[in-house]
C-alpha cells in the first residue's frame, strides 16, 4: 500500500492564525503576561516555536551512551569502597571520588589521608575499565599526585586510564574564599603539572571549569555559562604563559554544568556551552573539537521535606542532561540534603539513568534537540546572553579579577534575590515543600544525618605526621612523596606560597531552605507540646463553594507545618464559633467564594474574634472590601502571589505563642 500524506491537502497554518485563536481564548488578557515566561536572564520563553531552519547539531566527545557516574563520598575508605563496588556491579561505569573537605562533600567525603587510604577506597576497582573523576576542591593537585602514585603502584599505563583529575583552583577559591598563593604561582604549578603528566603519557583531563559553585549561589543559566567560559579561558591563558600550546591546553580541559528541573533551559545550557567553546577555539586559531562535558544534578533544587519528590526532579534533570549532550552524568541521590545516602538511595540514583538509557533509549539519537524550534531558540538566546556576560568578565580583567573585585558575586546576588522572592511568593513552587506538603511524612533513612557530618573525624587529623618542606614543590616531587608514604596533610603543607588571594566566597544555598526553617519551627513546637500548631478552616456555605479555597489554604499553611482542621462548612455563625473552639486551634482562615464573602465574611470574622481567635486569615484577595474586612478582625489575606514566607512566619509566631 502506498503511503498517503493528507497534510498536502490542507493549507499550512500560520502563526497569525494561531494567535487569533489564542486571543479568543484569552478574552482580552495580555498574551505576554499569560503565556510568555521569562528566565532569570530575561529571555522570553514562548508557548510555541516554529521549526528551526539550518541548525547544526552539537556532538558529544564520543557518540552513543553517556557515562553513568556515582559519587564516592562515605568518610570511611572501606565503606566508600563497598558502596562503589555495588554501584559498578549495578550498572554504573564511572565514579566521582569526592574527597573530604571538598566543597561538594558537604561535610562528608572520603577521608583520604595517604596513598594506602586511596588504595583501600579503590580496592577492586579496575581503573582501566571505568572513568574516574576526582573532586578534591582546593586539594586537587595533592589528590592528583596520590592518584598517579596509585596508578604506578598498580602498574597501570597512564595512557590506558580515563581520568579527570578535576583541578579547579578558581572554582575552589570561589567556594572557599581563598587561594593558597598568587595567580602567577598557581599558573606555574598548572604548567608544571600538565608538563609532567604529558611526559608520562596521561590521556585524561587535568583541569575542570566547574559551574556548580555559581549555580549553588543562585546564578542564572547565562551567568553559569559565562563563569565557566571565563574560567576555562583563564586556564588556557595560564597554560600558554607556561609554554603549552593552545591545542595542548584545550585538550587538558573538561567542563561541568549543573542540570536542574528546568528542562528546556538545562538542555539549551549544555548545548550552548559547546557552541560557545567552539567560538573560543576559533578565536584561538583552532579547529573546534568536541569538549568533555560532565553534568551533575542540582544541589540547589534538593529538599529535605518530602524527599521522595526529589526523585521526580532528578529524573527531569538527568533526562535534560542526557538530551543536552553530557558525556557523563552524576545524579545526587534523593536523600542527599538529609545526609549521607544509603545503598537504596544510591541505587535509585543510578537506576534513574539506566532506565533513561536502556529503556527510554535516549542515547540512540545524537543531539535530539537539533532542529526543534524551542530548544534552538533558547540555545541561541543563551549563547548571546552568556557571551555578553563573558565579555563583561573579560573587561574586568578575567575571572580572577572579577571575583577579587566582587563583580561576579554581586551580579549573582541580584539574581539570587530574584529567585528568593519567586520562591517566597510561590511563583516558583517547590512540590512537597511550598506546594502540596506532607506534614505527616515518615522519616527517610540515611547512613549519617547531615547534622552529624561536622562531628566526623577529619582525614587530616587521622593521618597526622610532620609537615614536609621539600626544596621543590613540582608535581613530580609530589607524586614521588605520595609514593613514598607522605600523608595528604604533608602534601598540602607544600602548597602555601607568596601573596595568597582572599575573596568573598559564594554561598551554597538550596531553594527550599526558607520553608524548611518554618517546618523546623513547627516540629519543635510539636516536640515540646505534643501537638502541632493548628489553624481552623472556617468554611462558609456549601462544599462546592469553599472546596477550592479551603484546599489552597490547607496547602498554604501546612507548608509551614501548621495543621489545617477542616469541616463540611457552616451557614450559622454560632455553629462556626463552637466548631472553632472544639478544634483546639489558635488560628482561623475563612474560606469560600467572593460572593459569599460579600454577605457573610465580616460576621464570621466577628464570631471568630468573639471566640478568642487571635489571628484570622481570609483565603482570597480582599479587593475593594479590604478596609471593612480588616475592621471586622481579619488580619491577613492569602492568595496566589502573596508573600507566603512573611505571612507564614507571622502565623507561626501566633500559633506557637
Amino acid at each position: 500500500m502506498d503511503d498517503l500524506s493528507l497534510a498536502a491537502d490542507f493549507p499550512q497554518a500560520t502563526r497569525e492564525q494561531w494567535l487569533k485563536r489564542v486571543e479568543g481564548v484569552l478574552k482580552g488578557a495580555d498574551f505576554r503576561k499569560k503565556l510568555v515566561a521569562r528566565s532569570h536572564d530575561g529571555i522570553d520563553i514562548q508557548p510555541l516555536y516554529p521549526k528551526a531552519e539550518g541548525s547544526a547539531p552539537v556532538a558529544r566527545e564520543q557518540a552513543g551512551r553517556w557515562r553513568v557516574s556515582q559519587r564516592m563520598d562515605h568518610p570511611e575508605p572501606e565503606r566508600a569502597n563497598e558502596l562503589a563496588l555495588l554501584d559498578l556491579e549495578g550498572g554504573a561505569d564511572a565514579l566521582t571520588l569526592v574527597a573530604h573537605k571538598a566543597p561538594a562533600a558537604r561535610g562528608f567525603g572520603v577521608q583520604i589521608g595517604s596513598l594506602d587510604d586511596l588504595d583501600r577506597a579503590l580496592s577492586g576497582v579496575m581503573l582501566d575499565l571505568i572513568h574516574l573523576r576526582v573532586d578534591a576542591g582546593g586539594h586537587g593537585r595533592q589528590m592528583a599526585a596520590l592518584v598517579l602514585a596509585l596508578a604506578k603502584r598498580r602498574g597501570h599505563k597512564l595512557s590506558d586510564l580515563s581520568i579527570d583529575l578535576g583541578l579547579d583552583p578558581v572554582g575552589a577559591m570561589a567556594a572557599q574564599g581563598k587561594m593558597s598563593a598568587s595567580w602567577d604561582t598557581m599558573a606555574g604549578r598548572m604548567g608544571d603539572t600538565l608538563g609532567h603528566l604529558t611526559e608520562q603519557g596521561f590521556a585524561g583531563r587535568v583541569f575542570l571549569a566547574d559551574g556548580r559553585v555559581y549555580h549553588e549561589a543562585g546564578a542564572s543559566e547565562a551567568q553559569e555559562l559565562a563563569a565557566v567560559l571565563a574560567t576555562a579561558v583563564g586556564y588556557l591563558r595560564a597554560l600558554e604563559t607556561q609554554g603549552h600550546s593552545p591545542d595542548a591546553a584545550r585538550r587538558a580541559l573538561s567542563f561541568l554544568l549543573v542540570a536542574d528541573a528546568e528542562e528546556f533551559l538545562t538542555v539549551a545550557k549544555l548545548r550552548a556551552l559547546r557552541r560557545l567553546w567552539a567560538r573560543v577555539e576559533q578565536a584561538c586559531g583552532l579547529d573546534p573539537r568536541p569538549i568533555r562535558l560532565h553534568a551533575e544534578t542540582a544541589w540547589r533544587m534538593t529538599t529535605r521535606r518530602d524527599p521522595w519528590v526529589n526523585m521526580l526532579r532528578i529524573t527531569v534533570a538527568a533526562f535534560s542532561a542526557g538530551i543536552g549532550g553530557a558525556d557523563a552524568v552524576t545524579v545526587l541521590p534523593f536523600t542527599a540534603a538529609l545526609g549521607l545516602p544509603d545503598a537504596f538511595a544510591r541505587r535509585v540514583a543510578r537506576n534513574t539513568q539506566l532506565i533513561l538509557l536502556d529503556e527510554s533509549n535516549l542515547s540512540r539519537v545524537a543531539d535530539p534537540a537539533a532542529g526543534a524550534g524551542g530548544f534552538e531558540a533558547l540555545t541561541d538566546a543563551l549563547c548571546d546572553k552568556a557571551w555578553e556576560l563573558f565579555q563583561e568578565i573579560e573587561r574586568e580583567g578575567g575571572i580572577l579579577e572579577s571575583l577579587k573585585a566582587d563583580g561576579i558575586q554581586s551580579r549573582i546576588a541580584a539574581v539570587r534575590a530574584q529567585r528568593e522572592k519567586a520562591v517566597a511568593t510561590r511563583r516558583e513552587p517547590i512540590t512537597g515543600t511550598s506546594e502540596f506538603p506532607n506534614i505527616h511524612e515518615a522519616d527517610v533513612a540515611v547512613l549519617i544525618p547531615a547534622s552529624d557530618a561536622s562531628s566526623s573525624p577529619r582525614a587530616e587529623e587521622k593521618a597526622g605526621g610532620d609537615q614536609i618542606a621539600p626544596a621543590e614543590t613540582s608535581f613530580s616531587a609530589l607524586v614521588r612523596m605520595a609514593g613514598q608514604g607522605a600523608t595528604l596533610p604533608q602534601l598540602v603543607g607544600t602548597a602555601s606560597g607568596a601573596a595568597p588571594v582572599a575573596i568573598a566566597p559564594l554561598p551554597s544555598t538550596r531553594a527550599a531552605e526558607p520553608f524548611e526553617r518554618l517546618r523546623d519551627r513547627a516540629d519543635a513546637h510539636l516536640a515540646t507540646t505534643g501537638e502541632r500548631p493548628r489553624i481552623f478552616l472556617a468554611n462558609l456555605g456549601p462544599i462546592a463553594a469553599f472546596t477550592g479555597r479551603a484546599t489552597f489554604a490547607k496547602n498554604f499553611f501546612e507548608a509551614a507545618g501548621i495543621e489545617a482542621v477542616t469541616n463540611d462548612g457552616f451557614s450559622d455563625n454560632d455553629a462556626l464559633r463552637q466548631a472553632y473552639l472544639d478544634s483546639k486551634a489558635r488560628l482561623a482562615c475563612i474560606c469560600s467564594t467572593d460572593e459569599i464573602y460579600e454577605q457573610h465574611a465580616e460576621q464570621a470574622a466577628r464570631a471568630l474574634g468573639a471566640a478568642g481567635c487571635p489571628l484570622i486569615a481570609l483565603a482570597g484577595r480582599p479587593g475593594e472590601r479590604e478596609e471593612p474586612l480588616i475592621r471586622a478582625g481579619i488580619g491577613m489575606f492569602i492568595y496566589a502571589g502573596c508573600d507566603t514566607l512573611t505571612i507564614l512566619s507571622r502565623a507561626l509566631d501566633e500559633a506557637c505563642a
